[in-house]
């Protein structure tokens, strides 16, 4: 997981300059599924280090970036590749599925370059 703390100012230009795809988590401290997924993240990540970057991005220091990209609820995890969002999910998932999400998606990214 990157140290990097994301705000509003810094979002694009953090996302954008990463050379890996880059899962965002829309978490906030008050968020008790939040605080359950965010450890399942950590794990995830770790998991395809080399091909994601985890980001978390605490709602109290984005509205206006949440607001952009449509998260209403919360978690949140949006997956970007060039800046974009390609997929994302809501909610408290298992890690097992989370990891068969990102291995599906990764597959795809790779067979459409």
């Amino acid at each position: 997981m990157t140290d990097i703390k994301i705000t509003d100012n810094n979002f694009d230009k953090e996302i954008n300059s990463a050379d890996k795809l880059v899962l965002v988590d829309f978490f906030a401290v008050w968020c008790e599924p939040c605080s359950v997924l965010g450890p399942i993240l950590d794990r995830v990540a770790e998991h395809f280090k080399e091909k994601i970057v985890l980001m978390k991005a605490n709602l109290d220091n984005i509205p206006l970036t949440a607001q952009k990209f449509g998260v209403e609820r919360i978690p949140t995890v949006i997956l970007f590749k060039g800046g974009k969002p390609i997929n994302s999910f809501v909610g408290l998932i298992p890690e097992k599925t989370i990891k068969e999400w990102l291995e599906n998606i990764l597959k795809e990214t790779a067979k459409n370059g």
